[in-house]
C-alpha cells in the first residue's frame, strides 16, 4: 500500500480533523467516544458543542485516573469485548494507546467500528509493535517493566500496563486491517513520545534497530492515524 500523507501539523492533527468532521456535518453536536481514556487528555474543541463518553478496561489504576476526570459526560470500564456500546451511536472514536495493551484487539476494534456512524471518524494513537521501541517494550519482562515505570513516567500516569502488543498493533497491521473493513486512511503519522525515551531508553532503542540491521526502525515509537468509515452503501458492511 502506498505511503499516506500526513497534512496536518502532529500534536493538532486529531482537533484538527475533529473540527473538519463538524464543519461538514454542518455544526451539529459531535458525539465522542474516548476509548482507552486512561490515557487521554481532554480535548480542546472550542465553539463545538460535543458530547464526550470514555471507556476503558477496570483496573484499580485506570478507575482511579477515569474518577478524577471532569471532561466526561459519562464513562464506562469493563471488558472491552463487551463494555456497552450502541450501534451506530458515535461520530468519531479516539483510540489512544488501548489496542497495545488489551487482548483480542481485532476484535475490540470491531466492536468499536460497529459503534461508529457511515461517514465517522476512527482516531488511532498507539505504540508500533513494528518499531525498536515496541519490540524492548513487548519483551521485558513484567517485573522489570514494574521496577522501571515510576523512574520513567510522570506522577498519575496509570501503569504499568500489560504489553500485548498482538499483530494489529503496527503500521502494516492497521493497514491491512483497513484493506479487509473497506476503511479509508487519510492520515498516518509517526512519532517518538514513550516514555522510556531518556538517555538509556534510547540507546537500548537504537542498540535494537541496529542489530535487526533496520527491519525495527528506532525512528518511532508511537503511530497516530486518521481513518474514515465511508457514507458509500457499496462498501463492505462492517
Amino acid at each position: 500500500m502506498s505511503e499516506v500523507r500526513a497534512v496536518a501539523q502532529r500534536g493538532d492533527l486529531f482537533g484538527q480533523r475533529i473540527r473538519e468532521q463538524w464543519t461538514e456535518q454542518l455544526g451539529r453536536r459531535l458525539d465522542i467516544l474516548l476509548a482507552g481514556c486512561a490515557h487521554d487528555v481532554p480535548l480542546t474543541l472550542e465553539r463545538i458543542e460535543t458530547r464526550v463518553t470514555g471507556v476503558d478496561e477496570d483496573r484499580p489504576a485506570i478507575r482511579a485516573r477515569v474518577e478524577s476526570r471532569d471532561d466526561l459526560d459519562s464513562w464506562a470500564l469493563g471488558d472491552m469485548r463487551s463494555v456497552p456500546l450502541a450501534p451506530r451511536s458515535f461520530d468519531v472514536i479516539q483510540v489512544t494507546f488501548l489496542l497495545e495493551r488489551i487482548q483480542h484487539a481485532e476484535l475490540v476494534l470491531d466492536r468499536l467500528l460497529q459503534a461508529l456512524r457511515p461517514g465517522g471518524l476512527l482516531l488511532v494513537r498507539m505504540r508500533d509493535r513494528g518499531a525498536a521501541y515496541g519490540f524492548c517494550d513487548r519483551v521485558l519482562p513484567a517485573w522489570l517493566r514494574g521496577a522501571l515505570w515510576r523512574r520513567l513516567v510522570a506522577d498519575g500516569t496509570p501503569g504499568p500496563l500489560p504489553a500485548v502488543y498482538e499483530p494489529l498493533t503496527s503500521r502494516d497491521g492497521m493497514h491491512a486491517f483497513c484493506l479487509t473493513r473497506g476503511l479509508m486512511m487519510s492520515d498516518d503519522e509517526g512519532a517518538t513520545t514513550g516514555p522510556a525515551m531518556g538517555r538509556i531508553g534510547s540507546l537500548a532503542v537504537a542498540l535494537v534497530s541496529r542489530l535487526s540491521r533496520g527491519r525495527l526502525p528506532s525512528s518511532h515509537d508511537e503511530v497516530t492515524m486518521v481513518i474514515r468509515r465511508p457514507q458509500n452503501h457499496f462498501a463492505r458492511l462492517i
